[in-house]
C-alpha cells in the first residue's frame, strides 16, 4: 500500500503558519515578516500508557483532545512570539509600549480561538445555552426532548454567531486563511498528488477530519445523549452536562472518525456535511504564500519523520 493509502495526518493553524503532526514530530512553520519560513521542530516523546490508552474506543478521543491541546499549544504560543517580535521590530526597541500593545492585541486574538477548544470552551458553549434556554421557554412546557432540541439549536446559533464575529478581525482572518491552507495540503496528500502550489490550491479547504467538524457533532450527538436523562431543577440540568460532558466529547470523537471513513459511500457520506458547513466560518481561502508555507511544514514533518523511521 502507498503511504498516502495508510498514513493519516492532522495539523493546526497557528499565527502566519501552520502545524503538522508527524508520527515521530510535530513541526510548525511560520512565514516571518521577511518573507524567510521558520520551523519549530519537536519530537514526540514516546508513553506505552497513552499508546495504548488511545486504543480504547470512546476513550481515546478525550486523550486525544488533552494532547492535542498540551501540544497544540507549545506551537501556537512559537508563532505567536515570532509574530509579535516581527510586529514590534528593532527599530521599536524604545517603545516597550507599544510591543506590549502588539503582545496584548496578538493574545487576545489567540484566546478568541483558543475558547473554543477543550475545558474552559466546551463548558462555556454547554452551559449558557442550558441557562438561556431554561430562561425562555423553562415554563413553556414539560418535553425535555424538545428542551434539548431548543438547547441544541441555541448552541449551534451562539457558535455561529461567536465564529462570524471574530472571523472579521484581521489576525482570525488569516488564522483560518492558514486553516484552509492546512486542509488543502492534508487533501492534496491523501489524493496522491504532487505538493506544489499550484496543485495543492486545486483542493477544497474543508476536509472531513477536522477539528470544526468535531465541535458541530458534539452539539448533536449531546441533544441525542441527553434526551436520554431527566432533570427536575436548573441545578439537576447543570451538573448533568458536566457529567455527560466526557461521554459526549468520546461519542462525538468516535462519529467524527466514522464519518470520515463512511465518506466515499455515497449516501452515508451526507453524516459528515454538518461539519462541513461549520468549516465555511473556521476556514478562509489561502493565497499562494499561505500554502507554500504548509506545504514546507508537511514536507518538513516529513523529512523528520523518514529520518526517524526509513521505512
Amino acid at each position: 500500500m502507498s503511504e498516502q493509502s495508510t498514513a493519516v495526518y492532522g495539523g493546526q493553524a497557528v499565527i502566519e503558519g501552520v502545524m503538522f503532526a508527524g508520527k515521530h514530530v510535530h513541526v510548525t512553520a511560520v512565514r516571518r515578516k521577511d518573507q524567510q519560513i521558520t520551523f519549530l521542530e519537536v519530537p514526540k516523546k514516546p508513553n506505552a500508557f497513552l499508546t495504548q490508552v488511545k486504543k480504547i474506543p470512546f476513550i481515546r478521543g478525550i486523550v486525544g483532545i488533552v494532547e492535542s491541546a498540551a501540544k497544540g499549544s507549545q506551537h501556537l504560543t512559537y508563532s505567536a512570539e515570532a509574530y509579535a517580535d516581527d510586529e514590534s521590530g528593532p527599530e521599536d526597541d524604545a517603545k516597550p509600549k507599544q510591543k506590549e500593545r502588539w503582545n496584548l492585541t496578538m493574545i487576545l486574538g489567540v484566546a478568541l480561538v483558543g475558547v473554543l477548544s477543550f475545558v474552559v470552551g466546551k463548558l462555556i458553549f454547554t452551559l449558557v445555552p442550558a441557562f438561556v434556554e431554561s430562561l425562555i421557554f423553562g415554563q413553556a412546557f414539560e418535553n425535555k426532548i424538545l428542551h434539548n432540541l431548543l438547547e441544541g439549536a441555541i448552541k449551534i446559533v451562539f457558535l455561529l454567531c461567536y465564529l462570524w464575529f471574530i472571523s472579521q478581525t484581521p489576525l482570525i482572518k488569516r488564522l483560518f486563511q492558514y486553516h484552509g491552507a492546512e486542509h488543502k495540503v492534508i487533501s492534496a496528500f491523501e489524493a496522491g498528488s504532487e505538493l506544489t502550489v499550484a496543485e495543492v490550491q486545486k483542493f477544497s479547504r474543508l476536509h472531513y477530519r477536522c477539528g470544526s467538524s468535531f465541535i458541530i457533532f458534539t452539539v448533536l450527538v449531546g441533544v441525542i445523549i441527553y434526551s436520554f436523562f431527566t432533570w427536575e431543577t436548573m441545578g439537576e440540568r447543570i451538573v448533568q452536562r458536566i457529567v455527560l460532558l466526557p461521554v459526549v466529547l468520546g461519542v462525538s470523537y468516535e462519529v467524527l472518525r466514522w464519518t470520515n471513513a463512511l465518506r466515499d459511500i455515497p449516501v452515508l457520506k451526507w453524516l459528515g456535511v454538518p461539519g462541513l458547513w461549520l468549516q465555511l466560518l473556521t476556514t478562509k481561502e489561502p493565497n499562494d504564500d499561505q500554502v507554500a508555507v504548509s506545504i514546507a511544514s508537511f514536507n518538513r514533518m516529513r523529512e523528520l519523520d523518514r529520518q526517524v523511521n526509513p521505512s
